[in-house]
């Protein structure tokens, strides 16, 4: 099943006299349970990629397509609310709220979906158990390492169960230990609850994790392998 595609996408910069081609005519499908990494040098388009994908940028012509919706035809709002239900990101800076908990953190996206407190307090206990957090569930940002926080954003982001999960270097900032911990993790929440996940990065240790990679460069696909992992 399809959850992702883009036909023909572009993104062109014109504010100067010479436009840059910051994506230039991408084609892509992603199908549900994927781990796929997108990969690429500084300035290759990877990112821009990531955030019109996600609705973060509007295309300058092509198609975005999520679960069935022409996403690049929404208005604003209606992004705003696709979004919200449908796309989960997760951040190289965790971007936690310093003034909740753990628990509060995860249970932000629910709230806002309108989940009932019931339904909120179950999945996200859940998750951070599974997550291996479920002795933190009330400690502030602040109190837990780069890679406990990295996980609370890996359960943030999928405790509204949305049709794929953006990650853009998620493994920046942490340690070669918390990496490995939080891969092993992601992997494991992909096979167990089919949750698509779409890293953007340069960590060769999330390339070797992925089952599909895919290589940008000057805006454009220059290689798609499907391999299996070790």
């Amino acid at each position: 099943m399809n959850i992702l595609e883009t036909k023909n996408l572009y993104k062109i910069y014109d504010e100067t006299s010479v436009p840059v081609h910051a994506v230039n005519g991408i084609d892509l499908v992603i199908k549900k349970g994927e781990f796929t990494a997108i990969v690429g040098p500084s300035g290759s388009g990877k990112t821009t990629l990531l955030n019109m994908i996600g609705g973060l940028d509007k295309p300058t012509k092509g198609e975005i397509i999520v679960n069935g919706v022409k996403i690049h035809d929404l208005s604003r709002r209606k992004m705003t609310d696709f979004r919200l239900k449908n796309i989960g990101f997760v951040f190289q800076a965790y971007n936690l709220i310093p003034v909740l908990t753990a628990r509060e953190n995860v249970e932000f996206i629910m709230h806002l979906q309108g989940r009932s407190k019931k339904e909120r307090d179950e999945r996200t206990e859940n998750l951070l158990k599974a997550v291996g957090l479920g002795d933190r569930i009330e400690a502030r940002p602040s109190k837990l390492s780069g890679g406990q926080q990295q996980r609370v954003a890996v359960s943030r982001a999928i405790a509204s169960k949305p049709k794929f999960v953006l990650a853009d270097e998620p493994t920046a900032n942490l340690d070669s230990k918390s990496t490995e911990n939080l891969l092993d993790m992601m992997e494991k929440l992909n096979k167990e609850e089919e949750i698509t996940f779409i890293f953007s990065t340069h960590d060769q240790r999330v390339v070797k994790k992925a089952r599909r990679v895919i290589t940008v460069d000057d805006g454009k696909i220059v290689s798609d392998e499907t391999r299996k992992t070790e």
